[in-house]
């Protein structure tokens, strides 16, 4: 079952099993601002039980370009297209939220994003590989990030 993430009013709908589920809303309300604001696109995730391609696909970047693989559990997923670029984000139980933003047509534009939500520790997987930049939102608190560009064909 699809969920249009709704940035007015934030929802914990599908992360209730989260230690940090409000933060972690948070997070995503903020992305799905983001999307509305500067592509007018609908924020929709779907529970990762239906949605095993999107978490296939995030997994197999990340182990390829940086061998990470997450021992937190897989929440949500969204997966989609907005102008020449391929979106796909996974939100996990520990409050990381991982994006993949891949342009088709342009190799220097393909990278990997990892937010934090606000109150979670940074993963084990990611310590000491990455400096995160803080960012304040007015739906998520602080959110600390990082990235990696892709290398690979995906």
């Amino acid at each position: 079952m699809s969920y249009v993430v709704d940035f007015k009013n934030v929802s914990t709908v599908g992360l209730e099993s989260s230690a940090v589920g409000e933060a972690l809303a948070g997070l995503r309300a903020n992305e799905a601002r983001y999307y509305m604001n500067k592509y007018k696109h609908e924020f929709t995730v779907v529970p990762v039980s239906e949605s095993q391609e999107t978490l296939d696909y995030v997994s197999r970047i990340l182990k390829r370009e940086r061998d990470i693989e997450f021992s937190a559990k897989p929440l949500e997923t969204s997966s989609f297209q907005v102008e020449n670029i391929k979106m796909a984000f996974v939100f996990y139980e520990d409050g990381l939220a991982v994006n993949v933003m891949y342009t088709v047509d342009d190799p220097k534009k393909r990278a990997v994003g990892f937010k934090l939500s606000e109150g979670m520790e940074v993963p084990k997987e990611l310590e000491g590989k990455f400096k995160f930049a803080r960012q304040k939102s007015k739906l998520a608190g602080t959110i600390r990030g990082s990235f990696f560009v892709i290398k690979g064909e995906y």
